[in-house]
Parts: structure tokens; sequence; C-alpha cells
């Protein structure tokens, strides 16, 4: 079924959070992995306490500081290399399916946005970098807000600013807590499950669990 319009979350879902590790994977040592799943939790987990308090801080402050903590955690990492690991941040690959899906969505005449925790300037980067700029219609930052998923004032800028109910948008995530949310403010719903991840927030499920956007590519 086709829908009128198709929103993707950004960082896990189109592009890959643990490039930036990876990319400089010889020079962190054993512990890249665990840096990276831990500065991924921080990041997380900061944008969830602050929109909680009424403290909103940018993505890219919480980025900053979630890695500063995870260089901490891990201290055979070098901390040397915080500024080069930022950096590569703001440039991470995006998955090798998604260009190609993105394309085919636009052509079959879809509007095509991305709803992201991350900053305009975050977002503006790593769109460009992936050169996803001509595909796109609209990238929606949670930074209009001032508030991070999963408040339903992140979705709503999309019904409000398309004039769609939600039921007409499509939301793809790699995010479960972020379908859920999705789901609950009434989007339809699709889980890009990429690491076999098992199911939660059962009362709110998703209307599709795929492994890749793949399958989201019409005709499929």
């Amino acid at each position: 079924m086709q829908y009128a319009a198709y929103v993707f979350d950004a960082y896990g879902t189109l592009f890959d959070v643990h490039a930036a590790v990876r990319r400089h994977a010889d020079r962190i040592g054993p512990d890249g992995q665990l840096l990276s799943e831990i500065w991924r939790a921080k990041q997380l987990e900061y944008s969830w306490v602050r929109t909680l308090m009424g403290a909103y801080a940018d993505f890219w402050q919480l980025t900053e500081q979630a890695l500063d903590f995870a260089l901490r955690k891990v201290p055979s990492a070098d901390p040397g290399l915080r500024a080069t690991l930022l950096d590569a941040y703001w440039r991470l690959d995006c998955y090798p399916e998604v260009p190609a899906v993105l394309k085919a969505l636009k052509a079959s005449g879809a509007k095509l946005a991305i709803l992201s925790n991350g900053s305009p300037k975050m977002l503006e980067a790593a769109v460009k970098s992936a050169a996803l700029d001509q595909v796109l219609d609209d990238i929606y930052s949670v930074d209009t807000v001032r508030r991070f998923k999963t408040d339903p004032s992140v979705y709503d800028m999309v019904t409000t600013g398309w004039r769609l109910y939600p039921s007409a948008v499509s939301f793809q995530s790699s995010n479960r807590w972020d379908i859920a949310g999705a789901t609950k403010f009434g989007f339809r719903t699709v889980w890009i499950n990429r690491s076999n991840q098992p199911e939660e927030y059962r009362d709110f499920p998703p209307a599709l669990i795929l492994p890749s956007l793949e399958a989201l590519t019409p005709g499929n």
C-alpha cells in the first residue's frame, strides 16, 4: 500500500550512528564498539531526561556530552580523539539501500521528510554528505518545538506542516521507542529492526517490522 507521505527518523534509520567510531577503529582500539554503544545510549538518555525536566539543549550539545561520558567510561580509548570523532559524526554513512529507496518513493509521487532529534545543522550536514538533499521535501528537527521524541509535539510538526491526518503518514524508525511514540500519535509505523532486537512496547505495535528499508521500494 502506498502512502501520501513517508517520514524517516535519521540516526540509526537513514544514517549509521556507529560509523564515526568505526571509521577510526584502528586508532581507538579493541573497545571501539563499547565506546560507540555507550555514546549512543547516553545521547538518547540525555534527550529523554532533558525533555522530562523541561531543560532543552540541542542534540549537538548532547552528542558532545555523551561522547565525553563514553570516553571517561572507556579509559582504553584515547580522549585525544574527541575532536576527530565529533567531526566524523557530521558525515555519518547512510545505509546502502537508502538512496535507491528514497529515490523510488519520490518517483512514485510520495512526499518525503526526515523527522529527527538532530539539530538543523547536524541534519543538513548529514543529508548533504549522503546526497539526499534532492529527494527530501522537508527536514523536521525537534529544535522547532524544543522537546525530544517521544513527545507528541514532535510528530505533530509533520501533520501540521503538511496538513495531513496522522494515518496518511508512514513513519519509519530503527528505534523501537520512537515507533511506540509515533504509533500512539496515530502514524502508520514501520520498525526497521536492523539488529534483530526483541519486541517491546507491545501495546503500541508497528504495522510492519522490516530488516532494512529495501522492502519499502514500490513494487516490492
